[in-house]
């Protein structure tokens, strides 16, 4: 049973994955400023497409004659973590384009808080106290960061922060979907899935199209650089991380977003950015530095 030879990475190696997967998702800031003129649903077909693209080309060439049947085998687990990521791939892009990007960002820092609590109900999984006080204070400093843009709602915002609600929602279900399928199913292809579903729903809001050949250069890197290849990170971290910390790790991308952009255009982050930075990569550090040490700890006294 081939379903069943999946090769599970230490905590380490999918704490270092961890790392790197928001930092690549941490580029969108950078490279949707060098876009002439493709905006808002054209940006987000075009992501989708190229990541779902690149997947199943990745796919193709990993797996050849048996690509068919890893798509088969996916089974429900692996259709409803690609309804989650198509969900995630197409409500931001809906949110930001009716609050602000700020909002949308304090919005998804929910992920945690509601990853954990749905671990400890269909996973029975025990979150340490030191997760939950990580959560709680990545929280603080997660609306430390934007509560200037969060206080300023209109109708229209409200509705962008209600879809934007959805994120945090559909990202927390697909932690559990990972953690629960992907032991014994890969679910690598649902990040295919996942991006075709996406590219089909902003297909009619995105024509007609104006993006340039430039343009399509960014949106492909996109695609497969902050889509793609991340997405597929997170998918075998999953198997060497528990829940609680994917989610938690998943919030790098908030904190580098701002700093990619600062070093790229200069444009410098307020204080409260800053000091709300420091607070989320202060709980991130503890609950990782603890869970490492409690890790030794333990392979010691074995």
């Amino acid at each position: 049973m081939q379903q069943h030879q999946i090769v599970q990475p230490s905590h380490k190696q999918a704490l270092f994955l961890m790392v790197i997967a928001p930092a690549m998702w941490s580029s969108a800031g950078v490279l949707s400023r060098k876009l002439e003129s493709a905006r808002g649903f054209e940006v987000s077909f075009w992501r989708s497409f190229f990541a779902a693209l690149f997947v199943i080309i990745a796919l193709a060439f990993q797996h050849r004659s048996r690509l068919g049947a890893k798509l088969k085998g996916l089974g429900k687990f692996g259709l409803f973590s690609g309804l989650m990521w198509g969900s995630m791939f197409s409500c931001f892009m809906l949110a930001i384009t009716m609050t602000t990007v700020a909002n949308a960002l304090i919005v998804e820092s929910l992920s945690p808080l509601l990853t954990a609590i749905f671990a400890w109900i269909f996973l029975k999984e025990k979150i340490p106290t030191r997760t939950w006080l990580a959560i709680l204070v990545a929280f603080v400093g997660m609306v430390w960061m934007f509560i200037d843009g969060f206080s300023k709602l209109d109708g229209r915002g409200l509705i962008g922060v209600i879809l934007a609600t959805c994120v945090p929602l559909a990202a927390s279900s697909n932690v559990i979907i990972l953690k629960r399928g992907g032991q014994d199913v890969d679910l690598i292809p649902a990040v295919f899935v996942g991006g075709l579903i996406s590219a089909c729903l902003m297909l009619p809001m995105a024509l007609p199209f104006s993006a340039s050949v430039h343009d399509l250069i960014i949106l492909a890197t996109l695609g497969v650089f902050q889509l793609g290849v991340p997405c597929m990170l997170m998918v075998h971290a999953a198997k060497g991380l528990s829940a609680p910390e994917l989610s938690l790790l998943s919030l790098l991308e908030v904190l580098l977003g701002p700093l990619w952009v600062w070093m790229a255009v200069g444009e410098v982050p307020a204080q409260a950015t800053l000091v709300g930075g420091a607070i989320v990569l202060t709980a991130l550090i503890f609950n990782e530095v603890t869970a490492l040490h409690l890790e030794r700890k333990e392979a010691a006294t074995h």
